[in-house]
């Protein structure tokens, strides 16, 4: 074992666990990224060429966004690709994210590839460990942002229990990231089932009845079309004033796009008080659906959500407010489902500013069927929905199992033969 450990506390590791240096596991190597200037180095390229975005954490790259040429290979790289199986990490910026290459790779100069000797170390295992060290402890502050150089890197403290530990270790963490992943492919699988259902039935229905062409493409044939203008009205918002801390100590939600991340909005980040309801701020009422109308957020879509509750909005968003021929949850899933339309009317204000002005929001026009097909429509993607949620509160208690065993079983603070992980949770 190495000396000169500063982080490892070597006194709380089990009796047969041992510790080393990064630098005496590994031989490594470094990345470089061919002259941008020299397009020879990069038209018509055939070898992948790794970059820290192409690296999901714990993941194995097939594909890379960028490829290098033939040219490249041998003038730059001078054919010393990384081989398929290599373990990558990257040690500029993002510090410590680990992928494992699934093809042979060159790869960028933030971040370093090896191949750890298997009689020395588990190479599982020391991916999963590097993956969960402190590294403020070993930073320099470059230029760029935060780095290891090469001293720091070779100085890393990596704690060994015996072989066969650490591949139970790593088979361990191995079996809770597939659940991760298999939740995120049903979470991915529910998403694309909510869009193909919203095309299906906002053009054919439920009914099997005849189509008709409108100024918003097909729908079945006893739907209306109208304007939001037609069987809604609108509800403009504001925000408080900060120089009365007053009004942000109160329990009225006061939703702003940073809230617009799911389709319902039970509550909200902040919250205002009565009086900065007097002072002129307005409430929307429960089942509004809010849709954002300025900001950086409209160059790429536009998001809506319904209130479950009732809500104060800022100025950058609209409330949609249902009168009684259109139920909430149908206008909420209409204006997804003609999400792309409503996109394509967001222009610019006199100061460049994203925005979709009123009068664009109140001309938009959306299918109206009559209320029963109205409410079997929103509860065929309500019940969609929850299957999503329960799937994203799965994926985020295994998160956090996940993150829980990766630093009790590097620390020894659990070991491996005392887990008994529920099988339901991992299958």
């Amino acid at each position: 074992m190495s000396a000169g450990f500063k982080y490892l506390d070597l006194s709380a590791l089990p009796d047969d666990w041992t510790a080393d240096h990064f630098g005496n596991l590994v031989a490594y190597n470094l990345g470089r990224t061919p002259p941008r200037n020299s397009p020879v180095f990069w038209k018509d390229g055939i070898y992948p060429w790794v970059s820290i975005s192409d690296m999901k954490p714990y993941g194995v790259i097939q594909e890379t966004v960028e490829k290098v040429s033939q040219q490249a290979f041998d003038e730059v790289f001078r054919g010393r690709l990384a081989l398929e199986g290599s373990l990558l990490m990257s040690f500029k910026l993002t510090i410590g994210r680990i992928s494992c290459l699934g093809v042979p790779a060159f790869h960028n100069e933030a971040i370093i590839s090896f191949k750890p000797d298997p009689k020395k170390i588990s190479p599982e295992y020391l991916g999963y460990y590097l993956s969960q060290i402190n590294y403020k402890d070993y930073q320099d502050t470059a230029i760029k942002g935060q780095t290891l150089n090469k001293g720091k890197l070779d100085s890393l403290e990596i704690s060994l229990p015996p072989l066969p530990e650490q591949k139970a270790i790593a088979h361990t963490l191995a079996t809770v990231q597939r659940a991760i992943r298999a939740q995120e492919r049903i979470i991915q699988t529910t998403t694309e089932l909510k869009q193909a259902l919203m095309q299906k039935l906002f053009s054919e229905g439920l009914r099997g009845e005849p189509q008709k062409e409108t100024e918003i493409g097909l729908v079945p044939e006893s739907w209306g079309v109208v304007p939001l203008s037609d069987v809604c009205r609108f509800q403009s918002g504001g925000t408080p004033s900060k120089q009365n801390p007053d009004f942000w100590q109160g329990t009225i939600p006061w939703a702003s796009p940073k809230d617009m991340k799911r389709p319902r909005l039970n509550d909200v980040a902040d919250h205002i008080s009565i009086e900065a309801l007097e002072s002129g701020s307005k409430l929307a009422p429960a089942g509004s659906v809010f849709v954002v109308v300025r900001g950086m957020i409209l160059a790429k879509t536009v998001p809506v959500a319904l209130a479950t509750v009732p809500m104060a909005i800022n100025q950058d968003m609209k409330a949609i407010v249902p009168g009684a021929e259109l139920r909430s949850d149908f206008l909420l899933y209409a204006l997804e489902a003609f999400r792309e339309s409503m996109f394509k009317k967001v222009g610019r204000s006199g100061h460049g500013t994203a925005t979709l002005m009123g009068y664009e929001v109140a001309a938009f026009k959306i299918p109206l069927p009559d209320m029963q097909t109205q409410e079997e429509i929103a509860s065929a993607f309500e019940n969609i929905e929850r299957k999503k949620e329960l799937h994203e509160q799965k994926h985020t208690s295994i998160q956090a199992l996940f993150g829980t065993l990766l630093h009790e079983l590097m620390a020894a603070k659990t070991r491996v033969n005392q887990l008994n992980l529920n099988t339901e949770l991992i299958p």
